[in-house]
């Protein structure tokens, strides 16, 4: 055991207990207090403010003799070690003690489970049943229990189990839901639930652990379980209100959550950060971002996840623009971003195309260093390759020291959206050279390129290895870049034959894209077919009626021009205005601002 020599000599000063005494006095404690009862008190301080220097000063007195070494005291100084993490010292003195009482156990067991050591804790719970001397009683069982939820061999709960019935303990509400944590942490929900069903004596805890196991996997059954509970009068806390608005946020469920907002307005709740949050995503995902905005600002202290929340929150919303005057605010306001904010700030400049903001936002990245992963970078490569600046993002990947399959996928689409087939094809050879596997999107982007650079011939290639060489089977998006790469290159009959192969029926996607092929080469007939699948599809869409009537117009065919008008009017089907974002003397309002007509 490590031997705090320092501290060995200042207990030798006959001042010390003396000090410690009158301390012990100075804390409303009579006089008549036992040294027991001192040393016993002021571990338990040290215990509480993770003041093991201190701790283990007691323990050299301990040692030299100065004082009667009780299990007593042991227990306390156990308990010190355990809880101030000093894991070395407190398991030497748990072995060398020559008696132990299920204090002692318990208080190993719950310092092993705290520090991250769940095996060692269950090893020494099955020690403690094969030493027989002494019985596990509810607090070893609960750190037992929570040993269980951290390992990965869920059955080890169910080991547990048996000691808490034969010992009588099924009634204990704490041991209850600690079972229920290691089984809902283990993905055993109905389980959990069968448990949580027969439990006589739920608490909110119980229902709050039901709530976490239902969003984690289930949370499709989330609304009607918090409908169970508010009939059965129990009432929520921050963390059920928490639980339940980002369960409803991932269903976009905006009637209940209203309901939900109202319960917590009746409660009488102040509004925590992390129920805060949740309001505020339950909002955004449903496209209120004014009301997510209200409960952002209700928010008493708001963290860097807050913003970035609001942030990712109005790109959500198609307002980019916005994203970044939020993320301007927190930083003027002194509240550090992190690698989420970075990627958010990024991806509203990606939307915008707005190179100078993006520049600045790759300023702070270099600024904040190595707190920065892969995310971020992947988003500055894409941020310069929609800016049209393939140079910088291309220095920015070979700066990465790490590149995943999305470096490489934004890498390949870097240059294919900007004209640049050939490197796009480079990219992707050089990739698979270095062993990265191609996935579903990386396959998009290759075939992409190979339409904008007419390879047709590569095209085929890349698609026919897709199902030989990787097991992955083409679906619409490969197939709809196969008919764009075929119909940019004047292949429209072959581009139809594809289609009407596809194992699969054939979507809006295949079928517009022939269309846009036909308008272009003025296939009529073939168009006309491509036009007749689409509003078969989707009546609705207005871009089909436009291009057909396009297309019409291109062989003076105004009779059909006029019908297919008519068409329109009769479905009610209205042509959306176009916009474009335009930036005006580097200023961060960017025009239309809701779209409409320059």
């Amino acid at each position: 055991m490590r031997r705090p020599t320092s501290l060995f000599v200042a207990t030798r000063s006959p001042s010390f207990v003396r000090t410690f005494r009158r301390l012990f006095v100075s804390n409303s404690v009579g006089n008549s207090a036992t040294e027991e009862e001192i040393y016993s008190t002021l571990l338990r301080r040290y215990a509480e403010t993770s003041d093991s220097d201190h701790g283990r000063a007691i323990h050299a007195k301990f040692i030299k003799g100065s004082l009667p070494f009780s299990l007593f005291l042991r227990n306390h100084l156990l308990n010190m070690y355990a809880k101030c993490g000093d894991l070395v010292n407190g398991l030497q003195l748990f072995e060398e003690m020559p008696e132990k009482n299920v204090v002692s156990w318990s208080a190993v067991i719950a310092g092993l489970v705290q520090h991250g050591r769940p095996s060692e804790a269950l090893s020494l719970f099955f020690r403690m049943h094969r030493d027989g001397t002494t019985k596990p009683n509810e607090f070893t069982l609960v750190s037992a229990l929570h040993a269980c939820s951290l390992l990965e061999n869920w059955t080890l709960a169910y080991q547990i189990y048996p000691f808490i019935v034969r010992l009588g303990f099924e009634s204990n509400i704490f041991l209850m839901n600690a079972f229920l944590t290691a089984l809902i942490r283990h993905g055993e929900l109905a389980e959990a639930l069968e448990v949580f069903e027969n439990c006589p004596n739920k608490d909110i805890v119980s229902w709050n652990a039901m709530l976490a196991g239902f969003l984690q996997f289930s949370y499709s059954d989330l609304p009607k379980f918090w409908g169970q509970m508010i009939g059965e009068g129990v009432k929520p806390d921050n963390f059920t209100f928490a639980s339940v608005l980002t369960g409803l946020a991932a269903l976009s469920d905006l009637k209940l959550g209203l309901q939900v907002h109202a319960q917590l307005v009746k409660c009488g709740y102040s509004i925590e950060i992390c129920v805060g949050n949740s309001l505020a995503d339950m909002y955004i995902k449903n496209q209120k971002l004014i009301e997510g905005f209200k409960a952002f600002d209700e928010i008493p202290v708001r963290d860097v996840c807050s913003w970035t929340q609001m942030a990712a929150g109005c790109l959500q919303c198609g307002e980019p623009s916005k994203a970044l005057e939020v993320i301007a605010e927190m930083k003027k306001i002194g509240v550090k971003p992190n690698k989420f904010t970075l990627a958010t700030a990024l991806n509203a400049c990606s939307n915008l195309a707005s190179l100078e903001e993006g520049k600045k936002v790759h300023t702070l990245r270099i600024k904040l260093g190595t707190d920065i992963d892969v995310c971020v970078d992947n988003a500055l490569l894409d941020m310069y390759a929609k800016c049209g600046c393939v140079d910088s993002a291309w220095a920015v990947f070979c700066s990465m020291n790490d590149h995943s399959i999305v470096s490489w996928t934004t890498m390949i689409m870097a240059y294919a959206i900007n004209g640049q087939a050939r490197k796009a094809l480079n990219i992707y050879d050089e990739m698979r050279l270095k062993g990265v596997q191609p996935n579903y999107i990386t396959f998009i982007s290759v075939l992409y390129a190979c339409g904008q650079g007419g390879l047709v011939d590569e095209g085929w290639e890349i698609f026919s290895s897709m199902t030989s060489d990787y097991g992955i089977p083409p679906q619409e998006d490969h197939y709809a870049c196969m008919v764009n790469l075929l119909g940019r290159a004047g292949c429209i009959r072959e581009a139809e034959e594809l289609i009407l192969r596809m194992p699969f029926q054939p979507g809006v996607l295949v079928w517009k894209t022939l269309l846009g092929a036909c308008h272009v080469y003025g296939d009529m007939e073939i168009g006309k077919r491509a036009a007749e699948h689409v509003l078969n599809l989707d009546r609705k869409d207005p871009s089909t009626y436009v291009v057909l009537s396009n297309l019409f117009a291109g062989f003076s065919n105004w009779d059909s021009v006029g019908r297919l008008r008519e068409l329109m009017e009769t479905r009610d089907v209205k042509k959306m205005p176009g916009s474009s974002w335009i930036e005006i003397e580097k200023n961060p309002s960017f025009l239309p601002k809701f779209g409409g007509f320059m």
